[in-house]
């Protein structure tokens, strides 16, 4: 019976989620109380049944699917800018039951579709099939830039980008893309970018200029990360989340409260987890002998090492903040969900291709 219920599942890469969700919950009891985990225990539930079903789905099937999938992925997205709501645009939709973060489904359906396209076409992609999967990944980043969600656009399209790597595109190209972003900062800066965003911008060259302002989100947490030491506190002995001196410490800055709480032993700890999954998720891509399997799995895996190090960067002020939260530690139903979701696809791309030297 639990031989027929796992199957599909990749146990290895299934336990260290489980040991991440385990952390993400311990924090999240800490700094928000017991009704925070009773919320975030249920989100993880329908990410792990979700997982569960995609992961014993055949991945030709997935694979068929994948334009339906991007294109329904697509509608509320588009739905948003009418009906949604949010704290500093629309990025959320109010489902009476729950709220529905559009953007963070395209973490998921934006690699699949890359994948799918390019599948389709001779690799390494050429000028033509470049410009194509350019199209793809830039009209829903485009949309994600306008609600405004500047962090998860950035993502969106970091998901995109790898699967072109992937598949073999020079890294030459994503310079020339970096040096145009650069070229057009300062038009962004005047014409594009909203006033809290420059803020984030200029707290994160100088927050001691704003300490007790726009500069304090930024400041607290570094003190959290620092005061941890080697072995932390102990568990709901941080000063820095129990007296709110830490913003959004259930959220963005969840990582901040584990740092304090459990030290640098417990970052050890979830960092070597994270790198586990990331590897784990590329060794699943190079055993593929699907194209687009093996380009899926190695997106996944490389986005999520990405949304970790962009949460990391920004709570510890080596980059901006930009509202990304730290995965499957920070409170958020859409994003886990979703996430739990992409990794189904990744088991799926193991247990139904035939792979090389066994199955591992």
């Amino acid at each position: 019976m639990v031989q027929r219920l796992g199957r599909g599942l990749d146990w290895p890469l299934l336990f260290a989620l489980l040991a991440l969700m385990g952390m993400g919950l311990a924090v999240l009891d800490s700094a928000g109380g017991g009704s925070l985990v009773m919320a975030q225990g249920v989100r993880f539930g329908v990410g792990l049944l979700a997982m569960w079903v995609i992961a014993r789905m055949p991945i030709l099937r997935i694979r068929a699917w994948t334009p339906m999938i991007y294109a329904v992925s697509m509608l509320p997205l588009l739905a948003v800018f009418v009906l949604g709501t949010g704290k500093y645009g629309r990025q959320w939709l109010d489902l009476k039951l729950f709220y529905l973060q559009p953007a963070e489904l395209l973490k998921v359906s934006m690699p699949m579709m890359v994948a799918w396209y390019l599948h389709r076409v001779p690799l390494p992609p050429r000028i033509p099939a470049v410009l194509a999967a350019a199209v793809i990944i830039g009209v829903p980043t485009a949309l994600v830039m306008l609600q405004p969600d500047f962090g998860t656009a950035v993502l969106i399209a970091a998901s995109g980008v790898f699967v072109l790597l992937l598949a073999g595109l020079p890294w030459w190209w994503v310079g020339m893309g970096v040096g145009g972003v650069a070229a057009v900062a300062p038009i962004a800066w005047f014409w594009l970018l909203m006033p809290y965003q420059k803020d984030r911008i200029l707290m994160f060259l100088d927050p001691e200029s704003d300490a007790l302002g726009a500069g304090w989100n930024i400041i607290q947490s570094k003190i959290a990360i620092g005061s941890g030491g080697l072995t932390g506190k102990g568990w709901g002995l941080g000063s820095q989340s129990h007296l709110n001196f830490i913003p959004e410490q259930t959220t963005d800055f969840a990582f901040s409260v584990l740092s304090e709480e459990f030290g640098w032993t417990g970052v050890a700890v979830v960092l070597a987890l994270y790198l586990f999954v990331v590897g784990r998720c590329l060794w699943i891509a190079v055993q593929s002998r699907d194209g687009y399997s093996r380009l899926v799995a190695g997106a996944i895996g490389l986005s999520f090492f990405v949304y970790a190090l962009v949460n990391g960067g920004m709570i510890s002020g080596l980059l901006p903040v930009v509202g990304v939260p730290m995965p499957l530690i920070s409170y958020g139903g859409t994003a886990a969900v979703s996430l739990l979701a992409g990794f189904g696809l990744v088991m799926a791309a193991r247990s139904h291709n035939p792979v090389h030297g066994g199955h591992g």
